[in-house]
């Protein structure tokens, strides 16, 4: 099971990724920018998912689909953010590879050019 620790160390690795809160939970960002942060325990509620931690991630709105299709047992969706660019992750039931590419992707989509070339060894 992956934890914030795990998302922690992998954003970290990101060129000036930052810990921060997002609506008062654990969250990454670059420059100011949301890259992905934790459910809180409303959510939890709201949604009615109580049997995992859930991280949020963003992704292209396009490409939405095709990311729960191909990972359905470590990543879902709820209406709440039905025609936006974001999947949540089953922290339970995610791998570390999978995690780090969702990260990294949701990094991609929220950093600057300059950051992303960094990335890119350019």
């Amino acid at each position: 099971m992956a934890t914030f620790d795990d998302v922690r160390r992998l954003g970290m690795a990101l060129p000036e990724m930052a810990e921060s809160t997002s609506y008062g939970t654990p969250a990454l960002k670059v420059r100011k920018k949301l890259v992905c942060r934790m459910w809180s325990e409303r959510e939890h509620n709201r949604d009615s998912v109580l049997d995992t931690e859930v991280l949020v991630v963003f992704c292209e709105l396009d490409m939405k689909q095709v990311l729960l299709d191909n990972h359905p047992d470590a990543l879902f969706t709820v209406p709440h953010y039905d025609g936006y660019g974001a999947v949540l992750v089953r922290m339970a039931d995610v791998g570390l590879d999978d995690l780090a590419d969702w990260i990294e992707d949701s990094y991609r989509l929220k950093a600057p050019p300059t950051l992303i070339r960094q990335l890119d060894g350019e």
